[in-house]
């Protein structure tokens, strides 16, 4: 059907709406381009029958009905709220408050920084070969690498430390060497403030190697080699400040 069939059929349904209804509600002025689905007047005003309802044309579609616009609103929203959905027919202003809180509720949370880090002292600027006891250069190390890190923390929940020795002696006495080095740090580190009871110390022994060295080398190029064995880690967790 043309648009000049519509608006003379519309003219004629306005007559018998006239005499067959007391009252109309207010018009719905549309947007006359493209497929218009209900029948509009000169005024480009939807025609109603007699209860108050929308003349559909026979190229009516729910699409049609929800891309054509009385407004800024979907045609349908007047004629068939019920194919767009009452979310679509709110003024766009109360929608944008509506959706603010539901994005808000959507965000992710924030994510709480943390100050996690972990340090490894490796080799003899920790310990002399054979012995629990720490260098100069260790303790230099553990200022630096530990207790300077310490500032950016609100709080340490957890100093984990782990003493490792290299392969030469027996698995008894390097476990026993390795749990004096790490008992060596931590008093190190309670001497500098640390609290005692967020520290926890363990030995591994000669179990972890880092590095593998030929036994063909000579006992002093041989404890060169496995220098990197002969370690301490320290894993700090907490939030940052």
């Amino acid at each position: 059907m043309n648009t000049a069939k519509f608006r003379l059929t519309a003219a004629a349904l306005l007559m018998l709406a006239s005499v067959g209804a007391t009252a109309q509600s207010r018009d719905i002025v549309v947007d006359p381009k493209g497929d218009v689905p209900y029948v509009i007047d000169q005024r480009n005003v939807v025609v109603k029958s007699g209860a108050d309802l929308c003349w559909r044309t026979g190229s009516w579609t729910p699409g049609a009905a929800t891309d054509t616009k009385a407004g800024e609103l979907p045609v349908a929203c007047e004629c068939d709220k019920d194919v767009v959905g009452a979310d679509k027919c709110a003024p766009a202003s109360a929608r944008a408050v509506a959706a603010a809180p539901a994005a808000a509720a959507a965000a992710p949370a924030a994510v709480a920084s943390k100050c996690d880090f972990s340090v490894t002292l490796a080799a003899d600027s920790t310990f002399a070969f054979n012995k629990a006891v720490l260098t100069k250069s260790a303790r230099t190390n553990l200022d630096k690498a530990v207790i300077g890190k310490l500032s950016t923390c609100a709080e340490v929940t957890s100093v984990i430390i782990t003493g490792h020795t290299d392969r030469l002696g027996s698995q008894s006495y390097n476990q026993k060497l390795s749990e004096k080095r790490a008992s060596a740090v931590q008093s190190y580190l309670t001497g500098k403030g640390v609290k005692a009871d967020v520290i926890d110390t363990m030995g591994a022994g000669k179990t972890q190697p880092i590095k593998s060295c030929d036994d063909k080398l000579g006992r002093k190029a041989l404890i060169e080699c496995l220098a990197p064995n002969r370690r301490v880690t320290v894993d700090v967790k907490g939030p940052a400040r």
